[in-house]
């Protein structure tokens, strides 16, 4: 089969629109404060909290605790990281230097799928976690961040609310991209 054939037959990629190519840098950086904060944690900074909760909570901190909040705090950003895929070029095809798939075609649904139940799970979650955080419950635990510290882990903590949502639009514009049918006839 010669180029012209194959150009013929696969329609050139549509670029991912400027308000696309945004909220996909912003979903990435909205893991951020919070993976900071994580790891001020994760190192025995006590961020905040006080008494039982503080000592129940540093029982793990330093330790397997430390594990823990580092490796969830690299993961957040990896996967916040792979939005940027639905907006480049390797969100179509594989780098190269990937083992076993480096350089074939991407099948628009094994991006879509994962990330639309990532984007609802994200939304749910982030959605969930801003009432409970705001309940009189938490809010008015003594042992909970209050004032200053408060302030920092919420604006910390509050970006994961986006996050769902910047997923969400991003993964419909791919989707919107990659799953359209081709408009042309075949002479």
């Amino acid at each position: 089969m010669n180029a012209a054939h194959m150009s013929a037959a696969q329609p050139a990629p549509v670029p991912a629109p400027h308000w696309a190519q945004l909220a996909a840098k912003a979903a990435v950086w909205t893991t951020v404060p919070s993976g900071l904060w994580r790891v001020c944690f994760g190192l025995g900074a006590t961020m905040g909290f006080t008494g039982e909760l503080l000592a129940e909570l540093h029982r793990v901190v330093p330790g397997w605790g430390t594990v823990y909040m580092l490796s969830l705090s690299i993961g957040a950003e990896l996967l916040a990281f792979l939005t940027l895929g639905l907006v480049r070029p390797w969100g179509r095809t594989a780098p190269r230097w990937m083992p076993l798939i480096g350089g074939r075609r991407v099948h628009p649904l094994a991006a879509v799928v994962p990330a639309a139940l990532g984007a609802l799970t994200l939304t749910t979650v982030g959605t969930f976690g801003l009432i409970v955080w705001s309940s009189p419950e938490n809010m008015g635990s003594p042992e909970a961040p209050h004032g200053f510290a408060g302030l920092v882990m919420t604006l910390c903590y509050l970006p994961l609310v986006a996050w769902g949502p910047l997923l969400g639009a991003v993964t419909i514009d791919y989707a919107r991209r990659t799953l359209r049918r081709p408009t042309h006839i075949p002479a």
